[in-house]
């Protein structure tokens, strides 16, 4: 439940910081006064949900590397780093993307993500616990689960709706709040956009809308891994990727990457009743049952 807490808490405390700003530096007022609609609400919740979004991917390489101390491997040092540079670039190669940056971090679990700007910037890293604990045919499974979530744009979509979501929040907002606070102050126009009762009401209704956003981002987060498994099937070998996930039902405890990126690894934690709505992987048995109807078909 705490994960769970802290991955809601990261997105929403991007709207309440929006929030805040807007109130300190006078847009909401300055927006009151001009009589802006709707329409000008969309633009500038547009500028604020869909920018913050897209810094935060611009600079997911950077601080995928800083918060896990991933290391790139740039010249191999071993026999298990050249066949990882291989490996990875024979993937890349079929799948029709530009060779990823290659990392190791230090981790016990088997873990593995992806990350990056675009198809042809991109980022794969694998914990050093995947690669003492899993077979190269499983190890190649992993990385050609990761190598689909680059081809099929899975960061850049999931950003893009992290955006939009970011924008309908913003506005449903201070739609709403406007709404309120006209009530309270009971239909008389307030100098200064709003008063005391719109902020309280405006950030209280992040918090609701955002919870709900969240439930949408992780259906997309669920959905995509089934993709992911189906294009690591398709690049190491549908048997090589079901290995891969059966070996990785034997982790324990939480996920030691850091809490920004944990919807990136490729194995995620089980969870039950409402908890459920913001799993960002669905559950290894799902996702093993969905391959092997694949093949049957």
């Amino acid at each position: 439940m705490l994960r769970i807490a802290l991955f809601l808490g990261t997105n929403i405390a991007v709207l309440i910081l929006l929030s805040i700003v807007c109130r300190l530096f006078g847009i909401d007022a300055w927006a009151a006064q001009r009589g802006i609609g709707l329409s000008g609400l969309l633009v500038m919740a547009a500028v604020f949900g869909m920018g913050g979004a897209f810094i935060s991917l611009a600079i997911s390489k950077w601080m995928a590397k800083m918060t896990t101390g991933a290391k790139v491997i740039t010249q191999p040092s071993t026999e298990t780093e050249r066949w990882l540079l291989d490996t990875v670039r024979r993937h890349a190669d079929k799948a029709g993307i530009g060779m990823p940056e290659v990392a190791i971090y230090d981790g016990p679990e088997m873990n593995a993500f992806a990350t990056g700007m675009s198809k042809n910037n991109a980022l794969v890293a694998v914990s050093s616990g995947l690669l003492q604990q899993m077979d190269r045919e499983q190890v190649s499974a992993v990385l050609g689960h990761e190598i689909g979530h680059v081809a099929n744009g899975d960061m850049v979509t999931l950003t893009l709706i992290q955006g939009v979501l970011n924008t309908l929040v913003i506005v449903l907002a201070r739609v709403v709040g406007r709404l309120v606070d006209s009530w309270l102050s009971g239909g008389r126009d307030r100098e200064g956009g709003g008063g005391l009762g719109y902020f309280a009401v405006v950030m209280v209704l992040q918090l609701v809308f955002g919870l709900f956003a969240s439930m949408i981002v992780m259906a997309f987060s669920r959905w995509r891994e089934f993709r992911a498994d189906a294009a690591g099937a398709n690049l190491a070998g549908r048997g090589a990727m079901i290995s891969a996930l059966q070996r990785l039902s034997v982790n324990h405890g939480e996920s030691t990457l850091p809490q920004t990126i944990q919807a990136f690894g490729i194995s995620g934690h089980l969870a039950h009743g409402f908890k459920r709505l913001f799993m960002s992987h669905p559950p290894l048995e799902e996702r093993i049952a969905a391959l092997q109807a694949s093949q049957q078909r």
